[in-house]
């Protein structure tokens, strides 16, 4: 897969989410552009293959920002990055505006959380950019048959990015654990994991932290690292992690046994 000027392969990659919200769930990941540097810095140095920027907490009861919100939390920041790292950036927004200043800014993929259903525009900006793109499932409501709903969604609109223009070694897949799923769905998506090779593309899996695992936010890094390991022996291309270091490791004890 390509993202930006690296090409990513034959391995389990690092994707580290640092937010520029207030009100992400994991307090650790949140951000502002005076610190941002800093942040950045650390990620890379424990073992970073992208930077995920979020504007926008997506949290399970989130409070909607609009995108002119999302990208006064990130032109600086972005910019910033940009001037003093290698190192390729991912946007999570599901805003067509937002994706294309961001692009515009020098952002490399645009990691959407609604798959490319909400803003119809969203496809032709990442196309016109000849950006990359995480297509992640998602529904308004929970989804009952959970392999038919993940894989025809993301099938579909994987169809409709490269219908767009967008390059099919840009596209990576995500299966959304943790939207419209129940806990009992979430752990199974995330045990049948390779199931999703099937559909053509590289697979993302984001897992970090979250609230499936049970129990306290704090208490749910040793969780995340075993998800990280079976997503290595799953051959995902990506895990998007807040904690680089811990899950880095991880994926290389992993790989030294195979």
């Amino acid at each position: 897969m390509k993202i930006g000027n690296k090409v990513f392969e034959n391995y389990t990659f690092v994707m580290a989410i640092i937010n520029l919200t207030p009100d992400s769930f994991w307090e650790n990941s949140r951000h502002t552009a005076d610190d941002i540097l800093f942040a950045v810095d650390r990620a890379v140095n424990e073992g970073a293959a992208v930077i995920d920027l979020g504007a926008q907490s997506t949290r399970p009861n989130y409070t909607e920002v609009s995108a002119d919100e999302e990208l006064r939390r990130l032109e600086r920041p972005l910019k910033m990055i940009k001037e003093r790292f290698d190192i390729p950036v991912s946007v999570d927004t599901y805003y067509s505006k937002c994706a294309a200043a961001a692009l515009s800014l020098g952002a490399d993929m645009i990691n959407d959380v609604w798959g490319l259903t909400r803003d119809r525009d969203m496809a032709k900006v990442i196309a016109d950019f000849n950006a990359s793109v995480c297509i992640m499932h998602n529904a308004d409501k929970p989804v009952i048959n959970l392999w038919n709903s993940v894989e025809e969604f993301l099938k579909s609109n994987a169809r409709l990015a490269e219908i767009s223009g967008v390059s099919a070694d840009k596209i990576i897949l995500d299966g959304g654990i943790g939207f419209a799923k129940s806990r009992e769905q979430n752990f199974e998506l995330l045990n049948g994991y390779e199931r999703l090779h099937a559909l053509g593309y590289p697979l993302l899996l984001g897992t970090s932290r979250k609230s499936f695992f049970g129990g306290r936010v704090e208490d749910r890094l040793s969780k995340t690292m075993e998800s990280t390991r079976l997503a290595a022996r799953k051959k995902v291309l990506f895990v998007r992690v807040h904690d680089v270091k811990e899950n880095a490791r991880a994926i290389e004890e992993e790989y030294g046994r195979g």
